[in-house]
């Protein structure tokens, strides 16, 4: 969270700002899942159904936003 913090201070292109943010909040969510819900431990079904709805959301978003023709990067 520090370096996400930080890295809005620094002057850059918007979308290069973007789309680092989007990548390190990417990793600290599976930091947190994969410890904090002790997701890490438990079985692969698990993460595989957990990670696997997650690229669903993810991709059903990406679909709707090119859908309305919006342009958020």
């Amino acid at each position: 969270t520090a370096v996400e913090v930080a890295l809005y201070y620094v002057d850059m292109n918007f979308n290069v700002m973007v789309t680092v943010l989007i990548v390190l909040s990417a990793i600290k969510f599976m930091f947190v899942v994969g410890f904090f819900m002790h997701l890490r431990f438990d079985s692969r079904v698990f993460s595989v159904l957990f990670f696997g709805g997650l690229l669903l959301a993810l991709a059903i978003f990406t679909v709707a936003i090119a859908t309305l023709n919006a342009n958020i990067v």
